[in-house]
């Protein structure tokens, strides 16, 4: 194998993962960038001193970012400062009803026995089977490219499939091990991040929970975009070129070949191979030819999108009292708000909502007496996105959250900016204003996800969240790399040779 040219559209964490991976085996990579700095939705800005991340702010599974780094010989140590939260989050349930999470596993233990007799005793017996699932999900299962079947066609694999609970919900497995609404809640809501209710994500992801209660909630000092800092400086070592502002047109398709990839400036680049890290549904239908499309309009439209999100980032001029890093605001009846994104898609009445007070453990992304926060309400996609919607929300979480700490908060606000619908569409070419891509249900699990190869064009990729293994900084880290040892095998095979 010589060195081919690859072309990389979309400098996320799938992007920039498939763009290393390929450098450190041979190509001469480039990376096209639409936005002026790399991270896709986990991109970063300043104001007023405030130091916000725009989209992640959980970093759960750190054997994967090691596991990343570890390939190149390197170690997130080297690039980042990684710190375990403790508590790792709070609940707020109501009015002086919450609880804190400890990272401490005994704490833990003694917390579920403390609501329900016996539940400190099940939750080891639940976090046992959560831990198999989690070794076979991540080590056997999430790097394969799902292409087909028989790549699950091995000793253990199938036999596996009824203990993992493929066909099980997840909410039916919790609801078997607890009946205290709170620990039903604490257990059901790492789901959340696959972009569905408990009701339809499928069992397996209980490995969610190990995730969460076993292995951690962390956060890279300097905030969640150092990874991508780390991620680019490792890329960058390895000879990958990155060009922001570098917004793509089309893909210029020969003979069942994609040759070039043009921007809207009508800058070219010639290409051997081409990975889409971009938006697939805006890849499929804007950037390609017709015909050269995996999947129809329709097909995109019976798919099960994760939510979008209502995104405010807020600097303020005080001390907040009774916030820890994560805070999980489940004060009002989940069912009505599940509803609202999932099944007759509207904007809910009463939202649940998420806060992010990071500088609550780092004093680097706020001055010195100020608070930064990132309020995050999760809604369903392709909803009409307006101003007044946003501030009448706005209003509404923060009458919530003034009533939980007992301050003023709003008047303290120094720095303002919303995101939303709109938004993720203007940056990212999202499918209808999605931020998190498909939901993991069963019918969108590995091998009925959209497909990491074209069909058509023999030389085109995808990777990112709409494809496999799914969403979530860990996942998309994942995609990039099989993505990218995929081209690396169709290489070595001889069938991409012209």
């Amino acid at each position: 194998m010589g060195k081919e040219e690859a072309i990389v559209i979309g400098a996320g964490f799938a992007g920039i993962a498939a763009a290393t991976t390929l450098a450190h085996q041979g190509f001469r990579v480039t990376v096209l960038e639409k936005n002026d700095s790399a991270g896709g939705r986990a991109r970063k800005f300043s104001s007023a001193g405030f130091t916000f991340d725009m989209g992640p702010s959980w970093y759960w599974m750190p054997d994967i970012f090691e596991k990343y780094f570890a390939r190149f010989g390197k170690h997130p140590s080297d690039y980042y400062n990684l710190v375990r939260l403790d508590p790792s989050y709070k609940v707020v349930f109501g009015e002086n009803d919450e609880l804190l999470m400890p990272a401490n596993y005994e704490a833990l233990q003694a917390l579920f026995e403390s609501l329900e007799p016996g539940a400190g005793e099940r939750l080891q017996v639940f976090l046992d089977q959560a831990a198999r699932k989690y070794k076979v999900g991540i080590q056997d299962w999430v790097y394969k490219p799902c292409q087909s079947v028989w790549e699950f066609a091995q000793p253990g694999i199938f036999n596996d499939f009824i203990r993992l609970d493929l066909f099980q919900s997840m909410q039916k497995h919790v609801r078997s091990f607890f009946k205290h609404e709170k620990l039903v809640q604490i257990m059901e809501f790492p789901v959340l991040f696959l972009g569905q209710t408990a009701k339809k994500i499928p069992a397996l992801y209980s490995m969610m929970n190990y995730a969460d209660l076993v292995l951690g909630t962390w956060y890279p000092m300097g905030g969640m975009h150092e990874i991508i800092k780390a991620m680019v400086i490792l890329a960058e070592e390895k000879g990958v070129r990155f060009e922001y502002n570098a917004d793509v047109s089309h893909i210029n398709i020969l003979n069942g070949m994609a040759t070039s990839v043009v921007l809207k400036d009508d800058r070219k680049f010639y290409a051997d191979v081409i990975i889409a890290g971009a938006d697939y549904h805006h890849v499929e239908t804007k950037l390609l030819p017709p015909g050269a499309s995996n999947y129809s309009e329709g097909y995109w439209d019976k798919r099960t999108l994760a939510p979008s999100s209502l995104i405010f980032y807020l600097g303020v001029d005080d001390r907040i009292d009774h916030l820890q890093h994560h805070n999980l605001f489940f004060d009002e009846p989940l069912a009505p708000h599940a509803s609202a994104i999932y099944d007759k898609p509207d904007w809910p009445e009463k939202p649940l909502f998420y806060v992010c007070c990071p500088s609550k453990t780092d004093p680097s992304v706020a001055p010195a007496g100020k608070e930064n926060l990132f309020i995050l309400i999760p809604l369903a996609p392709d909803l009409e996105d307006t101003e007044e919607k946003r501030e009448a929300y706005y209003n509404l979480v923060m009458k919530r959250l003034e009533n939980h700490t007992g301050q003023a908060i709003r008047e303290k606000v120094c720095y303002k900016r919303s995101y939303a619908h709109r938004d993720f569409i203007n940056d990212y070419n999202a499918f209808k204003g999605n931020a998190y891509g498909l939901a993991n249900t069963l019918g969108q699990t590995a091998m009925l996800k959209p497909k990491i190869r074209n069909k058509k064009v023999s030389n085109l990729f995808y990777t990112g969240q709409l494809t496999v293994p799914g969403p979530g900084v860990p996942p998309s880290l994942i995609s990039g790399q099989v993505v990218a040892d995929e081209v690396t095998k169709a290489y070595l095979s001889t069938s991409l040779q012209h």
